[in-house]
């Protein structure tokens, strides 16, 4: 059991983060923001959970990891409260930094304590719970926002709900590490990497930055480009472009999860671009099926890039440097996320429109994914080994 509500957290943090994206049309009608504002609040985010995991990434080696997870079920949970709350964009740039501060902390120490309970498992549900909880985020919030009352405040209740049940049960699970000493000095920044992870870690971190970027367009300017494409103004096709995206990316992740994981890779790195070229070719035409579509496609990248790039690294990390490289894999993830997504609010504003900047960020993207296979290829060559 205790596995499994370590996934469910993951689960919960990144729908809670995913859940106001279908909201940003409703905050910029109110409060009268541009793209640019979107996808700084966006941005900050990912600033804070960038923060998060360097200072705190590692705490869970050494002081357990119930002890870390309590503390960030908390923070959560009050982020959550600033949501619900909030009158303006200084609140929603609190709400987010508390945020992206408490996934920081909780992304190394539960993926670490999945790995403790059961490493196989554990190596899969690190890349495959991500994708299921940004996925849920959005379309349930899509959801809240069309046909509920209170769109701004009922969906942030209903977290909080799940992170109290949640906090319950880590109070009572068995810690699954023990504590050593060191702690303070963990909250140094340190982006030391263990010699054994070093030749992996380079070679994944393209299709991180890759499909994390991607993912973080779709967070934030997703659903403009959907609207745009469908001539709609429904939550619900807002919401559905990243849940289409991060819900395939799920269950693919799923399914591959007993094949090599240079396969794993090879299937990322293909469809990532297969996908996004489908994607500019619906926004040249303005094929809102098309579209969808290439959405899908990309989507088996992210779940299949994601997945090959944990599973590619985090088998040769020992005990104690589990929650550590997770961090790390976090933070490369994250940049991808969050600082490609504010350039792009940028360039919507001030350089040539929406659909002008996503042909240019997904070429972007593609660029990335190629950069990943002459990595795989360059390492086939020289006869360097790889953990399946």
């Amino acid at each position: 059991m205790a596995f499994y509500l370590l996934a469910s957290i993951v689960v919960s943090f990144l729908a809670a983060s995913s859940a106001p994206t279908p909201l940003y049309a409703v905050y910029q009608a109110r409060w009268g923001f541009n793209p640019t504002t979107t996808t700084i609040v966006f941005g900050v985010y990912a600033i804070a959970v960038l923060a998060s995991l360097l200072t705190l990434g590692r705490l869970s080696d050494y002081l357990g990891r119930r002890p870390v997870l309590l503390v960030a079920l908390g923070a959560q949970a009050a982020s959550m409260l600033i949501f619900a709350t909030a009158q303006g964009v200084p609140e929603l740039m609190i709400g987010r930094v508390v945020q992206g501060l408490s996934t920081g902390a909780a992304l190394g120490a539960v993926g670490a304590g999945m790995l403790d309970i059961d490493r196989p498992r554990g190596t899969v549900a690190n890349s495959f719970a991500p994708g299921l909880g940004t996925a849920s985020g959005s379309l349930v919030s899509a959801f809240f926002v069309q046909y509920l009352p209170a769109p701004t405040h009922l969906v942030y209740v209903a977290l909080i709900v799940v992170l109290a049940l949640q906090t319950a049960g880590v109070a009572v699970m068995r810690e699954t590490l023990e504590p050593a000493p060191g702690a303070l000095a963990t909250l140094v920044p340190d982006v030391k990497l263990p010699k054994s992870v070093r030749r992996a870690v380079l070679n994944a971190a393209p299709i991180l930055l890759a499909v994390w970027a991607l993912a973080g367009f779709y967070g934030s300017l997703g659903p403009a480009l959907a609207r745009a494409l469908t001539r709609s103004d429904s939550a619900v096709y807002g919401g559905m472009a990243l849940f289409v995206l991060a819900g395939v990316a799920a269950v693919v992740a799923f399914v591959l999860r007993s094949a090599p994981a240079r396969i794993v890779m090879f299937t990322g790195i293909s469809t990532l671009v297969a996908g996004v070229t489908l994607t500019l070719v619906a926004v040249e035409t303005g094929s809102p099926i098309t579209f969808f579509i290439g959405t899908a496609i990309a989507g088996i990248g992210f779940g299949s890039g994601f997945q090959g790039g944990v599973r590619t690294v985090m088998p040769l990390a020992q005990a104690h440097e589990r929650s550590g490289v997770l961090s790390l894999l976090y933070v490369v993830s994250y940049l991808g996320l969050g600082v490609p997504s504010v350039i792009a609010g940028y360039l919507v504003v001030h350089f040539g429109g929406l659909l002008t900047t996503a042909r240019e960020y997904g070429a972007a993207v593609i660029a990335l994914a190629l950069l990943a296979l002459v990595g795989l290829m360059t390492e086939k060559r020289s006869g360097g080994k790889r953990s399946q």
